[in-house]
């Protein structure tokens, strides 16, 4: 029976290697460049004479001899080394792998007490969670399930997303991720990433220093929660949404989840109903403004370019007031930039020109009404703006296709007073308004004739019947984006839109929709755009994140489009399904955009393991590309190395 059993266990360690291991080979990390890591187990190619067990302390660091380059626990492929063992391994989300541990692994790291006898695979796993996930009714508690789940163990979380990545992207982002961040102090279960006090600025570095030093971190999300999702003012629960954008990054661009840092300054609420909760978990004082406020922001920014200077810093959810103006103050100091404006302004873009190009329409020949005068609002008429420049336009020819509106009506030149400067350089002419009621969208339409309607506006049913209609009647193939989140604040729901305009109108929106009488509605989310944005800025090692580096991620995700000629029903941007490709083309797009002027320090620096010998980037995008997908993280389990505690490693990381 005892025979039987270890026979069986045998076999079960092969399979489960077989499986859930890439094998380790010794292709040098000096060839990175051009080899393509293969990420899935092939059949035809397996060599059963290496199906053994897996590599534990010293047999595994066998793998390491021979003058090959050392492989991290943050790199991409080859065994992990590991300090942690017992309790402390199965509360570390980054090296937990639960049942899958291996016999070997669990005797190595003294987990057989700790855990069922099954080894499972990783497969098995993502199958158990799901069906756990299955029993939970709604969208709120399936989120709670998937943030437990994140927090406890990493590889099963992501590969159970990709797995599944339709239906849970909206789950674990828009629109579900907005109620859980409104309800972040009465659902807290673990804390995640830094949280920065205002009160406390002198502590800004030390905070900051628990994620490691300059080669630990590559990407950082911050918020200040004051735009968050179209919900308005979060407080601390803003740090939700600095989470989910980092998850959407590892998700769609293999940034290593290891790697990263999510960030919310605390500076306040003006949220009532937050600050009166007696469980809010934040400051219960009104938002600082004013210089204090720009004092922790220029801390911060001076921190992370110490602390981390080759990390990209990705700002998210500030508020209309502060957003472009702390953008426009860093831009040149850093490799940094805003989601919200350029994030959105690059998703939309593509849309645009894959619309456009479906129904042979010059760019430069457009009219573009933008009805949502905010951060969103903006960054999508600079964006129009800056690829019209690009097609020939003059700035102020450019900026004459825009008309923009906000709750006060068509921003016109006589509102200059209660305008902020980057609204008013849209401002139109009142004496050409003369006679024409400019708080009206409908009036608007009527005398503009859009090419393209957007909505960022946040009020729900904005776009109706007549308004539509108004717009169709003036262009058969009207290009309508209501982009506002929450799903309840959608300016107009798709199946509406298709039925006023005879199935004729071009539609994407904000939020998830399911298909409308076999045609697609394409998703504008900006998963579309800032992974692969932030990839390429990674990997190039950008000083800055120019225009034109956004411009190339534009020109590339619309070149993606899945529209055929004389059939729009595939939908005006690629399938989620395809995301991690999607972003693997855009980051390749950015690098290759950004050595072209000057701004990648990649080349600078040594290929790891082999002193002397510089990076070389293919400019080939094909090579480049092949490049990019080597370096891409993938949700799968690798063999750990046994190793003495490991100085580097940080308390976020155990």
């Amino acid at each position: 029976m005892l025979a039987s059993k270890t026979a069986s266990s045998v076999t079960r360690r092969a399979l489960l290697i077989r499986q859930t291991c890439r094998l380790y080979t010794s292709k040098s990390r000096s060839n990175f460049a051009t080899t393509t890591r293969d990420t899935t187990f092939n059949q035809a190619n397996f060599d059963e004479s290496q199906v053994q067990k897996t590599p534990v302390g010293s047999k595994a660091k066998q793998l390491f001899e021979s003058g090959k380059p050392k492989l991290t626990r943050l790199s991409v492929d080859g065994p992990i080394e590991c300090p942690l063992q017992s309790f402390q391994l199965l509360n570390s989300p980054l090296f937990n792998k639960g049942s899958a541990f291996t016999q070997e692994e669990r005797e190595a790291f003294n987990l057989d007490a700790l855990l069922p006898p099954q080894v499972n695979t990783l497969d098995e796993q993502v199958e158990r969670a799901y069906k756990q996930l299955c029993y939970l009714k709604t969208p709120l508690a399936k989120n709670d399930f998937m943030t437990s789940m994140r927090v406890q163990n990493k590889v099963l979380y992501f590969a159970l997303v990709r797995r599944h990545i339709r239906e849970l992207v909206p789950i674990i982002y828009t629109p579900t991720e907005g109620d859980a961040i409104a309800a972040y102090s009465h659902r807290f279960r673990k804390p995640e990433g830094v949280f920065l006090d205002i009160t406390e600025p002198e502590s800004v570095e030390r905070r900051l220093s628990v994620y490691g030093s300059d080669k630990d971190v590559d990407y950082i999300v911050v918020s200040d929660s004051e735009g968050i999702l179209g919900i308005g003012d979060q407080g601390i629960g803003g740090i939700r949404i600095a989470i989910s954008k980092l998850a959407l990054m590892t998700l769609c661009a293999g940034i290593h989840p290891g790697r990263v840092m999510p960030v919310c300054l605390d500076v306040g609420t003006n949220n009532k109903k937050l600050a009166r909760d007696e469980l809010y978990m934040g400051n219960r004082f009104a938002r600082v403004r004013g210089k204090q406020y720009d004092e922790l922001v220029d801390k911060f920014i001076k921190a992370v370019k110490k602390r981390f200077p080759n990390a990209v810093l990705h700002f998210e959810d500030f508020g209309v007031k502060n957003a472009r103006r702390i953008l426009d103050r860093y831009r040149n100091e850093l490799s940094c930039f805003n989601d919200d404006i350029q994030g959105t302004g690059a998703v939309v873009m593509a849309s645009l020109i894959a619309a456009l190009k479906h129904t042979n329409r010059d760019l430069n020949d457009t009219k573009v009404i933008v009805y949502g005068a905010g951060s969103a609002g903006l960054g999508i008429a600079d964006q129009i703006v800056n690829h019209m420049i690009t097609h020939g336009l003059t700035k102020e020819e450019a900026r004459s296709k825009i008309y923009l509106m906000d709750r006060r009506g068509l921003i016109l030149s006589s509102l200059q007073q209660t305008s902020t400067n980057a609204q008013h350089v849209y401002a139109k002419d009142d004496k050409e308004w003369e006679g024409c009621n400019t708080k009206s969208l409908l009036d608007v339409v009527s005398k503009v004739q859009p090419t393209c309607l957007i909505g960022c506006s946040t009020q729900a049913g904005a776009f109706n019947k007549s308004i539509v209609q108004e717009m169709y009647k003036h262009n058969p193939r009207p290009i309508i984006f209501p982009l506002s989140n929450p799903t309840r604040l959608h300016e107009a729901v798709p199946e509406d839109l298709m039925q006023w305009t005879d199935f004729n109108a071009l539609v994407a929106t904000g939020s998830p929709f399911p298909p409308v009488n076999g045609y697609r509605i394409s998703e504008n989310n900006n998963c579309f755009s800032f992974p692969g944005i932030g990839l390429g800025a990674v990997l190039s090692r950008a000083t800055v994140i120019s225009d034109k580096m956004i411009s190339a991620a534009v020109d590339q995700l619309a070149s993606l489009s899945p529209l055929e000629e004389g059939n729009s029903k595939p939908g005006l941007l690629p399938p989620l399904e395809v995301i991690q490709d999607t972003s693997s083309k855009v980051a390749a797009a950015v690098i290759l955009q950004a050595l072209n002027e000057g701004v990648a320090r990649i080349e600078d620096e040594e290929v790891p393991g082999l002193p002397g010998k510089k990076v070389q980037v293919p400019r080939d995008f094909d090579k480049c590309l092949t490049w990019v997908r080597n370096q891409m993280w993938e949700p799968i389990y690798r063999p750990m190395i046994k190793v003495n505690h490991d100085p580097s490693i940080h308390t976020h990381q155990i």
